[in-house]
């Protein structure tokens, strides 16, 4: 088994830094890949984590960043973009060609969240299979759509690892899993393609890099790629059918709760609070895919 989730380098090019959604760790995982002093952060968690993640960039020499890429246009791997910029200075903000729009107009798909995101402008749009190269770190662009239809992955072929983001379920220890049905444009259909799509690329990398949070390596790679039909549909068939029972977020996370993650040290019954919020974002997004009437 293999799975990273401390701060620090974890391959010859890659480092894991925790991002703390909702002021928590082990929530969100901020990425740096650096090769012969040029440097690109992957997402930037909410503002408020900012200076935390631009003081251990420093710790890590990584200080500072000359790319941004953005995963998707989510809330939480975009907010921090103004924020970043005002500490670090000007850098390059890369992001799937799909995202661009939102990215200049956020409100569509920030308002769901009931959170605030500045406009992001200047960025630079990239296409399946663009190359990014890091001084001779070549770095692949895959759409990984479903989750978003904007969201892409970032394969480095060097060192056997994929970026994905978050095309299929939250995985943060061996304990936590939280589906991914948010709104406003979580389409199934695409999301299935997803899921072949990194099946058939297994033979390519041995470990995995999520958002949600940190480095799965060697057979917990198969594991997840095996798994990712089964949990997705047991989870979504699950919050449906508690929904009919009854709609509040409280009952439907107690059920989750007790039903999928009863031994996770992230989410207990005493520190409720991101779970209860990440399954009223399910609730939503499955209202607005048509699987919640």
């Amino acid at each position: 088994m293999g799975f990273i989730n401390s701060e620090g380098k974890f391959n010859d090019n890659s480092y894991l830094i925790d991002g703390q959604l909702f002021k928590m760790s082990g929530l969100m995982a901020v990425y740096i890949i650096e090769n012969k002093g040029i440097r690109m952060m992957i997402d930037t968690s909410s503002e408020i984590a900012v200076r935390k993640i631009v003081k251990k960039l420093k710790e890590f020499g990584l200080f500072p960043i000359h790319k941004l890429l953005l995963t998707h246009s989510h809330f939480d791997h975009i907010q921090g973009v103004d924020k970043l910029k005002k500490l670090v200075g000007d850098f390059e903000v890369l992001a799937s060609e799909n995202a661009i729009d939102d990215l200049k107009n956020p409100e569509r798909i920030s308002e769901p969240f009931k959170v605030t995101v500045k406009p992001i402008e200047n960025v630079t749009p990239l296409k399946e299979g663009a190359i990014i190269d890091l001084n001779g770190l070549e770095l692949e662009i895959i759409n990984v759509f479903g989750h978003t239809m904007d969201s892409i992955a970032i394969f480095d072929k060097k060192n056997k690892n994929i970026f994905l983001g978050e095309p299929f379920h939250h995985k943060a220890d061996y304990e936590t899993i939280i589906p991914n049905f948010y709104p406003p444009d979580f389409n199934e259909v695409e999301l299935l393609k997803t899921f072949q799509k990194l099946r058939n690329m297994k033979d390519d990398f041995n470990s995995i890099s999520l958002a949600h949070f940190g480095v799965w390596k060697d057979e917990d790679v198969d594991k997840i790629l095996d798994e990712m039909e089964e949990i997705h549909f047991k989870t979504k068939d699950a919050i449906i059918k508690w929904y009919n029972e009854n709609p509040t977020p409280e009952y439907i996370t107690a059920k989750y709760h007790e039903t999928f993650i009863p031994n996770s040290k992230i989410h207990t019954k005493e520190k409720i609070f991101a779970l209860q919020k990440m399954i009223e974002w399910q609730i939503i997004g499955l209202k607005t895919s048509g699987f919640i009437k």
